[in-house]
């Protein structure tokens, strides 16, 4: 079955205080959105969103880096639902796809296979990492220690069928979606995990960025 990364890239770098969107802030002299493409390079079919007014600089960068890993360009809606929606427009009934963020440049080809080998009919697979820090929640002025234990954290890529995930999108959109399992699921799909790795950070700040210039290869 084709295998197709649809990569989501919206970000504007507000929490970097920088001046262009982070997707585009240099890691190791490349763009961060260029790492995170390479890694997919083993796909057919590569489908990137972005703003629209983003094409254009976009376009420029690859051009500079000499980037020429052939991809689709989509434009991104009002919300990252909205984003993964028309990318997934775009793609075939008859594909796994891996909905990956394009702020997380040090995926691992290793477990981005692992995950779509375990896809399956009705069934989506997500990489999670297991919470090390102790946990609160705090209501007003009260505060109660959580048991950590059972809680991870959940990243990119995840990987659907593409029938599947396309028929979750085609449900209307809620806050309480925060990721594509969380849409599968409210349409009656079923998530299983794989454990993921610490180095697959999602790069949103300036310490993000120093910590993954450390561990890029």
């Amino acid at each position: 079955m084709q295998k197709v990364a649809l990569i989501v890239a919206g970000g504007k770098g507000e929490r970097m205080n920088a001046d262009i969107p982070k997707q585009f802030l240099l890691l190791k002299g490349l763009p961060i959105l260029i790492h995170t493409l390479k890694q997919f390079s083993h796909f057919e079919e590569i489908v990137l969103v972005l703003p629209p007014t983003q094409f254009e600089y976009w376009e420029a960068l690859c051009k500079t880096h000499n980037f020429k890993q052939q991809h689709t360009l989509v434009a991104g809606g009002k919300t990252r639902f909205h984003s993964v929606k028309n990318g997934l427009d775009r793609i075939a009934d008859n594909a796994i796809v891996a909905i990956h963020d394009g702020v997380r440049p040090l995926i691992s080809a290793a477990l981005i296979n692992s995950l779509v080998a375990e896809t399956k009919s009705g069934i989506g697979v997500i990489p999670i990492v297991p919470v090390k820090d102790s946990i609160r929640k705090v209501e007003d002025e009260n505060s109660t220690h959580i048991d950590r234990s059972n809680l991870f954290k959940v990243q990119t890529p995840q990987c659907f069928l593409s029938a599947d995930i396309k028929k979750a999108y085609a449900q209307d959109f809620k806050d309480t979606f925060t990721d594509d399992a969380s849409v599968f699921e409210a349409n009656g799909g079923k998530i299983n995990t794989l454990l993921g790795e610490e180095k697959n950070l999602k790069i949103t700040t300036k310490e993000d960025l120093k910590i993954a210039s450390i561990l890029v290869s």
